[in-house]
């Protein structure tokens, strides 16, 4: 059914909000929570606080995931920290690591740009930083057409928050759930002309999601384990779709048997699937 992890939603959702107050400065409801909570800077600046609403308290924590998918759109660069802040064009941030407090909090990217030519002065960002650093920056584009800092969501080629790309960060970068990615032509199922119900369910085989009795048994389901049609063999997947002698017999009769056998050879259900597209 395509069901979402609850938690990573939840937090693109708060992020949406997040985003109106940091792009959104004269809405009502960002003025006032800028009013009670970070009314000298930002929402990407912004401190948690004292004795803070359950609803700022939610919306705050969201805000390592909106700062994970945004990225400064560089105008004159009054606005933007030259550390810790994503401003190069790769979204990434030079470290502020071992710096003093006082340097991170002042210095901003205007003071490395030559406002008289438009450019990156090379001599300052020479000799500050790194080579490696010094390549990065000089490859990060000034555009003349910008006249004020801008946050932009790099994700999206408009630059605006979309909950479905922030949901997408959520489940591969902070979510931690590679676990549950598997490899495979999975566009093509989306792209197979038939009803979404008939692709949604070939999307279900493949993620082996069929309420078989060895998926049930898996979630505790007292259930006998043999396959229901034959009673010989342990019903899975695999066996439900392509041993079985009474799925074969379908898969005979559509003259697909032999295309079967040859991609059943130590492969998974997903593989056969894929095979058969």
């Amino acid at each position: 059914m395509g069901f979402k992890d609850l938690t990573a939603f939840n937090l693109a959702m708060l992020g949406k909000q997040g985003w109106k107050f940091q792009t959104q400065p004269e809405c009502l409801v960002t003025r006032l929570f800028k009013a009670r909570y970070f009314p000298r800077g930002n929402y990407i600046e912004a401190k948690l606080g004292h004795n803070p609403s359950f609803v700022w308290r939610s919306i705050f924590n969201a805000r390592r995931v909106v700062c994970s998918g945004a990225r400064w759109n560089i105008g004159n660069g009054i606005n933007i920290p030259i550390f810790d802040a994503p401003w190069l064009s790769d979204g990434s941030c030079i470290s502020g690591e071992g710096q003093s407090s006082d340097i991170i909090h002042q210095t901003r990217v205007n003071s490395l740009i030559d406002h008289n030519n438009h450019n990156w002065d090379y001599n300052v960002i020479n000799y500050y930083f790194d080579p490696e650093t010094v390549q990065k920056i000089l490859k990060t584009p000034l555009f003349r057409q910008v006249e004020e800092d801008q946050l932009i969501w790099k994700t999206e080629k408009n630059g605006h928050y979309s909950v479905k790309s922030m949901y997408r960060i959520c489940m591969e970068e902070i979510a931690g759930n590679s676990h549950l990615h598997r490899t495979g032509n999975w566009d093509n199922i989306w792209r197979i002309k038939l009803p979404p119900k008939v692709k949604n369910l070939i999307w279900r085989v493949c993620r082996n999601c069929l309420p078989t009795r060895a998926r049930l048994l898996d979630k505790g389901v007292d259930c006998p384990s043999l396959c229901a049609l034959c009673d010989e063999s342990y019903e899975d997947t695999l066996h439900v779709l392509f041993d079985c002698h009474k799925a074969r017999n379908v898969w005979r009769e559509s003259c697909l048997m032999s295309k079967i056998d040859l991609a059943m050879h130590n492969n998974t259900t997903a593989e056969i699937i894929f095979a058969l597209l």
